[in-house]
């Protein structure tokens, strides 16, 4: 199953309160192609909302107000990924440890190399747009999987849980016949190639059976 996903821009995002530091690495990412917002704090970011497409954050750890570590744990808590880069004047160990064990991608102690900084932004804005394009499919999979009439979810259901036709009849209550015509609509309308392909589908979409052989649909969110 592959579904192409066009992106708009990366870019990548730098809060730090120094106006000088905000410019130099603003200067840098455009320097290499990349899309550039700079904010001064927090808030300013949070006003415009994340970027629409792959991003990244270049977090100074010392902000005023909340800390840089602080805002890590808030953009977690509200369900919103952006791959984190930290750069700070003062870093330590215990730092490093808890912004890296809360998912940053990087920890950078100023001065850092420009190289070392853009590394890091290479690869949160690849990680960024993988999990784009795994969100774009995955809601493309729902959008298939709605397009199916309840008795082709149940014939679905049975047959990637391993019932050959047979046996999907007989649980339904219909014949064999109305399975296969079933089973082929389900293959079209998912657009799956094969059985093992549709069966990857059930699996991202949390589609199964419980013990009473009834259709359970578990929570799809990426």
């Amino acid at each position: 199953m592959s579904i192409e996903v066009a992106h708009p821009q990366s870019t990548v995002v730098v809060i730090d309160d120094d106006p000088a530091v905000r410019e130099t690495l603003g200067s840098l990412v455009r320097s290499v192609g990349l899309h550039a917002e700079l904010f001064g704090h927090v808030r300013e970011f949070l006003a415009g909302g994340r970027p629409e497409g792959p991003a990244c954050l270049v977090l100074d750890v010392r902000l005023p107000g909340r800390s840089g570590l602080e805002f890590q744990r808030d953009l977690a808590a509200d369900n919103m990924h952006i791959p984190i880069i930290f750069i700070t004047g003062h870093g330590d160990i215990p730092m490093t440890v808890r912004a890296m064990r809360d998912g940053a991608i990087e920890f950078l102690t100023k001065p850092f190399r420009d190289q070392d900084l853009l590394d890091a932004i290479q690869l949160g804005l690849e990680r960024d747009r993988i999990r784009l394009d795994d969100e774009k499919s995955l809601t493309e999979l729902r959008i298939r999987f709605e397009s199916l009439g309840q008795r082709e979810r149940e014939v679905m259901a049975l047959v990637v849980a391993g019932r050959a036709n047979k046996q999907t009849a007989y649980e339904l209550g219909v014949s064999e016949i109305t399975v296969k015509v079933h089973r082929g609509q389900v293959m079209k309308k998912m657009k799956a190639a094969s059985l093992p392909e549709l069966a990857r589908m059930a699996d991202r979409l949390k589609i199964g059976l419980d013990r009473s052989h009834d259709l359970t649909i578990g929570n799809t969110e990426a």
